[in-house]
């Protein structure tokens, strides 16, 4: 697949850094350093700019190491964006440490995906099909 992008940051154009990756890493495209404060969140900006086909959105993920090593993530993870958005793709980061964290430009900062999506049309109707779970939720399938 193919998609349009322009990239106006100081940045390379995302790519997949194994032959086996899902994700592509997103920069962060900053003219000043950002630190962000125990709880506190910033809308990163990347300076990337995409035009997704119709039935594809690309999901903004939180980065596996930032999570683990230094409680960074995507605060609305995973950020959606669609195939008719044309502005600018920004990251909104939060700090869920104890630890202030600085952005520096050009840090790693979360990961892209690309996927398939479909549109659904809904039927309503007074009853659902029974299954064996039924209304079982929350925890309901064991640990």
């Amino acid at each position: 697949m193919t998609i349009k992008i322009i990239n106006k940051s100081k940045h390379q154009t995302p790519s997949y850094e194994t032959s086996a990756s899902a994700g592509m890493d997103l920069r962060a495209n900053l003219n000043e350093s950002i630190t962000l404060k125990p709880l506190e969140r910033a809308i990163i900006k990347t300076g990337l700019f995409i035009a997704l086909p119709i039935g594809f959105e690309a999901q903004v993920r939180p980065r596996s190491g930032l999570a683990a090593k230094h409680g960074i993530t995507v605060l609305n993870a995973p950020g959606t964006i669609d195939a008719d958005y044309r502005g600018e793709i920004g990251v909104i980061l939060v700090n869920i440490s104890n630890d202030s964290f600085t952005i520096n430009d050009g840090d790693r900062v979360a990961q892209m995906i690309i996927a398939k999506h479909e549109h659904t049309k809904w039927h309503e109707v007074n009853v659902l099909d029974e299954t064996k779970r039924g209304e079982g939720g929350f925890g309901s399938t064991g640990i």
